[in-house]
Parts: structure tokens; sequence; C-alpha cells
């Protein structure tokens, strides 16, 4: 947002004249960003393994209103068949579409939008996925720590409620080096047992519905603005179950590991961000 200047007085105006500054318009803004990352790992789930993921997102945004497009190329796609003609070579395998609309009053952020999840992949023979739909609504407080939760549901093909708790901090070394420390803790609530299931001890899906705390997140980043335009930014994330119904839930959606209770519930991942932005 552009800042708005009042112009040095020159001479004394009458008493009975009224002199306004003329407010600076306010003007679009925009952000393109590259990552590439170590991993894919959404909401504690493991969605990529042993491979480089490439990370473009584009965002626009004018008096409130943002709309982001991101995606996902996964270099090297983890395929677990035994068929060798089949390929997944550098597949993109997912386009998400975000437009939400966000305003300060006093010390409240508000905020709210919808995100549609296009997880379809180019490669005709990797997995078909249904895709997904999003809406959520976000509050957070312009103080300490700048506390936010936002509240997600799906509403197309995998019915959950999504809550997600996070605080953040940077600490400016100078102009050009920042290090921003953040921490999230999440909800799942599932409202479909064939989607978002509750697994037993051995990771194996049950007939339940999953409802209990979901995955945390804890994320170091060190912002470097290498031009007034061009960002770039080391991060390094560990990601962890919550509870001992997500540590299960997490194994038998994951991929690494030879049996369901053999995998992962936990991941550190990290890699590089170049943004530009005006």
């Amino acid at each position: 947002m552009a800042e708005t200047k009042v112009p040095v007085e020159t001479a004394k105006a009458p008493a009975t004249a009224a002199t306004t500054a003329p407010a600076a318009e306010e003007k679009p803004t925009g952000d393109f960003t590259v990552s590439a990352l170590s991993q894919y790992i959404w909401r504690g789930y493991e969605l990529s393994r042993n491979s480089l993921v490439v990370q473009p997102s584009a965002t626009i945004g004018y008096k409130g209103f943002t709309a982001n497009v991101w995606g996902n190329l996964d270099t090297r796609p983890y395929y677990s068949g035994t068929d060798p003609s089949k390929s997944y070579s550098s597949t993109w395998n997912e386009t998400d579409l975000t437009l939400s609309y966000s305003k300060t009053l006093g010390l409240f952020n508000l905020g709210g939008g919808y995100i549609y999840y296009s997880l379809g992949a180019l490669n005709p023979d990797a997995p078909k996925r249904m895709d997904s739909q999003e809406i959520f609504a976000t509050v957070g407080l312009n103080t300490i720590l700048t506390p936010t939760l936002t509240v997600y549901r799906e509403i197309d093909h995998y019915h959950n409620w999504y809550f997600l708790l996070g605080v953040s901090h940077v600490f400016e070394f100078n102009k050009v080096i920042s290090l921003k420390l953040a921490a999230t803790a999440s909800y799942l609530q599932s409202t479909d047992e064939t989607t978002y299931p509750k697994f037993d001890g051995n990771a194996v899906a049950t007939a339940d519905k999953f409802s209990n705390f979901h995955d945390g997140n804890l994320t170091v980043s060190l912002p470097i603005k290498a031009t007034s335009y061009i960002t770039l930014t080391p991060t390094i994330s560990y990601v962890f179950p919550l509870s001992e119904d997500a540590k299960n839930e997490m194994k038998g959606f994951g991929l690494s590991g030879k049996t369901p209770a053999d995998r992962d519930s936990s991941f550190i991942y990290g890699g590089l961000a170049v943004s530009f932005s005006f």
C-alpha cells in the first residue's frame, strides 16, 4: 500500500481557507515466487518422496482483494507399483487458485476467501485424484507474535474442517537480512470417514471419522533482500503430529516405508524461494 504523505507547508493559509493534502493513489501489488524444496509436505501429509519439488506462485492484490495461482512440479514422482512401462518424470501434479479479501480494523486483521485445488497430473499415467474446494475465514491480532486463527471448510470431495492457529515474529538485523520464526498448530475435524478416516495403531484406516489435534509446524526462514524488488529466502521446517491419532493417520497416508506402520509421521524439509515483488 502506498504511504500517504502530507506536503511541507511553505506559507500560512488564511484562517478561512481549508487545506487538504491529496491522498496517494493505492496501486496494485504483485509477487512472483519460485520455491525449490526437498519435499512437499501439506498439513502434515507426505506428498512427495526422495525428490526435489518446484513450486511457482503468482499473486496480484488491489485494495484488499488478492488472487493467487500456485503449482507443484515433482521432479521424480513416487510410484509404488512394479510396471516398468509407467513413467512419472517431472510431473506437474497440482494447481491451486485462491481468491481472498482482507481488511484491518484496529487491532484485528480479518479475512476470508476461496481455494480451488486442481489435483489432476499432466502425465496420463499418474494416479487420478479428485479436485478439492475450500472456503476459509481468518482473524489475526496486530500485537506481539501476530496470533492468527484460520478456519478452513472443504466443500467438495474431502469433507472436513481444519483449524489452524499460528504465531510468527520477524527480527530485522538490517535493511537487507531478517530472521523469521513461525509456528502453527492444527485441529482436524473429519465429516467423511471415507476420505479422512481415523487410523488404528497399525496405521490402517477404520470406519470412524478423524477428530483430534493434527499437525504442528516450526519454520525458520532468512529473507535476504537482494534488490528493492528481489528477495532470496532460505527456509527449513519441522512438521510433526500433535496426537497419537494424527501420528497413525499421517503414517497411513504417507509414502515412505514398506508397510503403513513403518512410514514416517514427522518430517524435516527445506529449500530456497526467489521472489520478485512490486
